[in-house]
């Protein structure tokens, strides 16, 4: 690909109404204010209409038209757009075929025609249950639900997408929590994390799925929005220097405990104010489609080395922040 001039990057963000996507657009305007923004969303769970000066257009992904038309000159894309939910993948598996795959052929259709960078996350989902640990990208992949093989094929698309045509980078992302606001709006997700703070604050029982011991690494959502910052200043660095291909990174923390000690963290923090909650053990409604591994170290080196990232929130911090604000 030919050297690309850039004076003024424009970024484009997708699912830029969203959990994370939302928290993307305010880093990037805080981080790059002279740099052109493009925000896109079609508002199926997303309730974020704009952020600073920044309109979110009313655009969805699978309508390719409309889709180009709005991207018209952007240089980069963070991909965000997405159904994100496993239980949502399950009970609508067409759309999120059609979001998740098809969609995503249509953002990287785009990049491979125009020659834009493309940012998309692929999730840890289409690991499924991991053979060793530490995990990184190049662990063999074994999705275990709908979600996860949606994200499989649009991580293997992706590579035969930008081979000789355009930089992108694909973030495998562990599970997600936090909140963060935007332009006075609280935005949040119901992940396990902040699950478990909603009913703590609601005074009701925090249920954990059988066993308990199952762990995972948990990432702060404000962490994944700067990764996504990084790595546009890096895509950027990349079209300047006529480079394509894809690269992966781990978007993940040093933070891996059971679920099990997350509820109790939150017992005793909520106790700590004046909250008493109780914890239930009880079946889990996945059974084999759950990943119930007791350790989920990750290596995050590549992200490192390369986007100059690293994790600024833990999670005993969050859930003290979270409990002690409200």
């Amino acid at each position: 690909m030919p050297e690309r001039e850039l004076d003024t990057p424009h970024v484009a963000v997708t699912g830029a109404a969203g959990y994370i996507g939302s928290r993307v657009l305010a880093e990037l305007q805080a981080q790059h204010p002279d740099w052109e923004l493009t925000a896109l969303d079609n508002f199926y769970l997303g309730q974020v209409r704009s952020v600073g000066d920044v309109d979110v257009q009313h655009v969805d992904v699978r309508n390719r038209d409309r889709l180009e038309d709005a991207l018209s000159g952007a240089d980069a894309v963070l991909h965000l757009a997405a159904i994100s939910g496993v239980d949502d993948c399950e009970e609508r598996a067409d759309l999120a075929y059609e979001v998740n795959v098809e969609g995503t052929n249509n953002v990287a259709w785009f990049c491979r025609k125009t020659g834009a960078a493309l940012a998309f996350p692929f999730s840890m989902a289409v690991i499924g249950d991991p053979e060793e640990f530490p995990i990184t990208v190049d662990h063999p992949r074994d999705p275990m639900n709908w979600y996860g093989r949606t994200k499989l094929l649009s991580e293997r698309a992706i590579e035969d997408f930008a081979a000789g045509a355009f930089p992108a980078h694909q973030f495998m992302i562990s599970n997600l929590y936090g909140g963060h606001e935007v332009d006075g709006r609280t935005v949040s997700k119901g992940t396990v994390i902040n699950f478990f703070v909603g009913r703590a604050l609601a005074g009701e029982t925090l249920t954990v799925y059988e066993p308990g011991t199952q762990s995972r690494n948990f990432v702060h959502v404000k962490d994944v929005a700067r990764a996504y910052v990084d790595s546009a200043e890096r895509l950027v660095e990349q079209l300047a220097a006529g480079e394509t291909g894809v690269e992966k990174f781990e978007i993940a923390s040093d933070e891996d405990p059971s679920v099990m000690e997350v509820a109790e963290l939150v017992r005793s923090v909520a106790a700590d104010h004046g909250i008493d909650v109780d914890i239930e053990l009880t079946e889990n409604p996945r059974g084999d489609d759950e990943t119930l591994v007791s350790e989920f170290g990750v290596e995050t080196g590549r992200a490192t080395d390369l986007l100059d990232w690293d994790t600024e929130h833990c999670v005993e911090e969050s859930v003290r922040e979270l409990l002690g604000d409200q």
